[in-house]
């Protein structure tokens, strides 16, 4: 069963990681798929084996966003499904944290997934349908410390809630996700640092931590029709961490 066949769904930070194998579940499920990175090694790679559209973008920029949003309209017709992925980490703690690194998580998690919404949500609101999916995380749910970190994606939050509530009556539904620690290039440097590692999986009620297929096969759901009636939504990926 193919469960987006026909659909035109863009993928934020789709060259890597979480990104890279909804990429590859979108397009298995019938979906014309555009991987939308600013990583250009990244971008040829997944082209190359996975044969899935690529488009650069930095996801904090607006005239960059307008850019690719009309690329895909003029070549497509339509965008279907969009899923703000795209997003990078810290753990500095709260006396280490300056300005800028503030400022860099909340310009590239929080106001790149504002713009995605901002702008292919227009697309959607002529269209009269559409699924937006927000990465949100964890963190942004309980007291975890990465105080940059949580704070931008507790904004992907409160966004999101937002957005669903203003582009639901035109039939456009917003969802988030909020993932645990996934096994992801983002994550590749707890495997250096054994103890705290140890101690997270310890922590977590399943003793293991999560896959990228894990949250693949969730925003697959949200983007399909057999979630259509959900809208301002918040699926919890963590193991049962923050049911602790």
């Amino acid at each position: 069963m193919s469960r987006l066949n026909g659909k035109i769904a863009i993928i934020t930070g789709g060259a890597s990681g979480m990104g890279a194998e909804m990429a590859r579940l979108f397009k298995a499920n019938g979906a014309t798929v555009i991987a939308a990175d600013i990583n250009e090694h990244n971008l040829e790679k997944i082209a190359a084996l996975e044969h899935i559209h690529t488009k650069k973008l930095d996801v904090s920029s607006d005239e960059n966003w307008a850019t690719m949003v009309q690329e895909v309209k003029d070549e497509f017709g339509r965008i279907d499904i969009l899923v703000n992925n795209a997003g990078i980490s810290s753990e500095k703690a709260l006396d280490q944290i300056t300005q800028e690194d503030w400022l860099l998580l909340s310009k590239i998690n929080s106001f790149g997934t504002f713009l995605g919404i901002k702008h292919v949500g227009n697309v959607m609101k002529e269209q009269q349908k559409g699924s937006i999916v927000n990465i949100s995380s964890y963190t942004a749910l309980i007291g975890m410390g990465n105080n940059a970190y949580s704070a931008s994606k507790g904004a992907v939050r409160a966004t999101s809630r937002a957005a669903a509530a203003e582009l639901a009556p035109y039939q456009v539904r917003v969802n988030a996700i909020f993932p645990g620690t996934i096994e992801t290039p983002m994550t590749d440097g707890l495997k250096e640092a054994k103890e705290a590692l140890q101690m997270l999986v310890k922590a977590t009620p399943m003793q293991r931590l999560g896959q990228p297929e894990e949250v693949a096969n969730a925003a697959l759901f949200l983007a399909s029709d057999e979630a259509s009636y959900i809208a301002g939504a918040e699926l919890v990926i963590d193991g049962g961490y923050s049911a602790r």
